[in-house]
């Protein structure tokens, strides 16, 4: 992946300067449309055989990159692709912060084809992998990554997103002492965010998308951390759904090498508005600054990358 890094940064930046237009204009879709089409038309020009395996926009029925797109005009690399063109899609429309364009990738084959559904996440940085397991209590867990990190339960700080399904694990960790920060949306940025020294964040907990797992996973395994999930499909037409893509035992854990069973793999992300891990774009003269991250899983290097681009040009 690493000699595609740079060709990956390039699809994130203009899809996330195609979307500008669209930050609080209270439109889902037209923001979506604009950052897809703007990443498949980059993808479709990068030297590989690149296949979705992690698209957008089934639940939602928003623009996507489908399961199974095949982009690129050929070449050596095999890839398998995980996009979210806008992660964080109503703050994007709403001009709030937490939202970013992203994309994983790694060789073909060692992506989880994972369904769009709920899906059960835990993630902790480098110190505490292999000390946690998602069926675990969660005081468990988080008595465990304590010790792994050298703290007192008091000091561990856990990204959970704010919806009502998680008010009983919020109330459990508080009365652990443990500090709970809580999210609205964005879950990608936050279980990277456990493996980023300077952040402060010990364990990233909870549930949500499926596609934004892989993503996430791809995320802490570049990083040296350690991801473990497990699909929540709600009915038969989802369980359905898992088994045609190769999940037969839906209702166990899935460790990190089920999610990414290689370190050759990649994830990069450009900001759209300000959030964890960038800054979004700004305006500086007649040029639009873009803010991104990218990380390799052979090197388990994070670099920040800041680039102009001139407003009026076609990206």
């Amino acid at each position: 992946m690493q000699s595609l890094l740079l060709n990956f940064l390039k699809v994130t930046e203009s899809a996330a300067i195609a979307a500008i237009p669209w930050v609080g204009s209270g439109d889902e879709n037209a923001a979506d449309g604009a950052a897809t089409n703007e990443m498949r038309k980059t993808l479709n020009k990068m030297k590989m055989n690149g296949t979705v395996v992690i698209g957008e926009g089934e639940i939602d029925e928003a623009p996507m990159l489908y399961i199974g797109e095949r982009l690129g005009i050929g070449g050596n690399h095999e890839v398998d692709i995980a996009v979210d063109p806008i992660e964080g899609t109503t703050p994007t429309v709403n001009g709030q912060g937490n939202a970013i364009t992203v994309i994983a990738a790694a060789k073909k084959g060692t992506l989880l084809h994972a369904p769009d559904m709920y899906m059960k996440k835990i993630a902790v940085g480098p110190k505490a992998k292999g000390k946690v397991h998602l069926d675990a209590p969660i005081e468990e867990n988080i008595r465990v990554v304590a010790e792994a990190t050298g703290k007192k339960v008091q000091d561990i700080h856990i990204l959970i997103q704010d919806r009502p399904r998680h008010k009983e694990y919020i109330n459990r960790i508080r009365q652990t002492g443990a500090k709970v920060h809580l999210f609205n949306e964005g879950d990608v940025i936050y279980s990277a965010a456990t493996c980023i020294e300077g952040l402060g964040i010990d364990m990233f907990f909870g549930i949500g998308g499926a596609p934004e797992g892989v993503l996430g996973a791809v995320a802490v395994r570049c990083l040296g951390g350690e991801m473990q999930a497990k699909l929540l499909p709600r009915n038969d037409e989802e369980r359905n759904r898992c088994r045609e893509m190769g999940i037969t035992d839906v209702d166990s854990v899935l460790t990190h090498e089920q999610l990414v069973a290689t370190d050759d793999c990649a994830f990069v992300a450009t900001g759209i508005t300000d959030n964890l891990l960038v800054k979004g774009i700004e305006t500086e003269d007649a040029n639009y600054v873009t803010h991104s991250i990218l990380i390799n899983g052979l090197e388990k290097q994070l670099r920040y990358v800041k680039s102009t681009y001139p407003i009026l040009a076609n990206v």
